[in-house]
């Protein structure tokens, strides 16, 4: 029996709006948690204290700081956790910056771990670059050392991860969300490059040759997902929506790939905002689908 932990983080803290703090309620009352079960895993369930955006004028480049970090920090003891019994973590936010405390949970049991950042943007920005002052735009730049210390010390190395273990996949330049001064880091950094339209069209096969570049650096493989990389006609939930983005068939088929990898160690699942899915249809339409990844990955691994 495979064994997963659903880990709901229900934070807007590092976001622009509320919102995306009911998404793992939204996703448990799709069916994620019982569609898991049906599949033949072992599931348990924990659920993060509701914690949601505020303004906060005062601090105009680092937004809510300290909640962001105590969220981070309450994941990664939840996801080491997870890791200890055994078992792989589901992470469901949430805003991005939960991300941060998942690859700090997983290093301190997997310190030779991967990234696949499947995101629509880059995430690069600084407290010193940004224009919003939201961490959420900034988690990249955290997880390769970068921004705050706080944030960026937050793991029990630094910095969390290394460039050259990462892959950035499937973001959208053309939605016209990637800032200047991102796109001048993303062009000296030494992470694996692969923006969406050298995906399009070719999901599968992108997705391979992503996977089995890094598969050769690393032992264990984080997904981080985030739902903005799909693109807004054909998926309406994300907290930012992104024109130019990837099909949601498009989409499923990298992530199916990148779960049936051997060194799947974790998928977070970030910004989908509740707020844009009143009536649960998208949250339903997206549950089925990753519900059917994960259990079809894991039967293609064992075999």
């Amino acid at each position: 029996m495979n064994k997963i932990t659903v880990i709901g983080v229900s934070s807007s803290a590092g976001a622009r709006r509320v919102g995306q703090d009911r998404a793992p309620y939204s996703f448990r009352a799709a069916g994620l948690p019982k569609g898991l079960a049906a599949g033949g895993f072992e599931v348990k369930e924990f659920y993060l204290d509701q914690v949601t955006f505020r303004a906060d004028p005062e601090h105009a480049r680092e937004q809510n700081l300290e909640l962001v970090l105590q969220v981070a920090q309450d994941v990664a003891g939840h996801v080491s956790e997870a890791v200890a019994n055994n078992t792989k973590a589901i992470v469901l936010g949430g805003d991005c910056t939960i991300t941060l405390g998942v690859v700090s949970g997983l290093i301190s049991h997997l310190p030779n771990l991967g990234l696949i950042y499947f995101d629509g943007d880059v995430d690069l920005n600084t407290p010193q670059t940004t224009a919003s002052g939201i961490f959420d735009g900034m988690v990249m730049s955290h997880l390769i050392g970068d921004g705050s210390e706080a944030l960026a010390h937050i793991g029990g190395r630094y910095p969390l991860m290394p460039e050259e273990k990462i892959v950035l996949f499937g973001y959208n330049q053309a939605a016209g969300w990637i800032d200047p001064a991102e796109m001048q880091r993303l062009e000296r950094c030494s992470m694996l490059k692969y923006p969406a339209p050298l995906i399009r069209g070719k999901a599968v096969r992108a997705a391979t040759e992503a996977l089995g570049q890094l598969d050769v650096l690393v032992q264990h493989v984080l997904i981080h997902f985030d739902v903005d990389v799909i693109d807004r006609r054909d998926f309406a939930a994300a907290d930012v929506l992104h024109d130019h983005g990837l099909t949601f068939d498009e989409t499923m088929d990298a992530l199916k790939v990148f779960a049936s990898s051997p060194k799947f160690a974790g998928l977070v699942i970030t910004e989908f905002n509740s707020e844009r899915d009143s009536d649960g249809v998208l949250a339903q339409r997206l549950v089925a689908a990753v519900v059917k990844i994960l259990i079809e990955a894991t039967r293609g691994t064992k075999t």
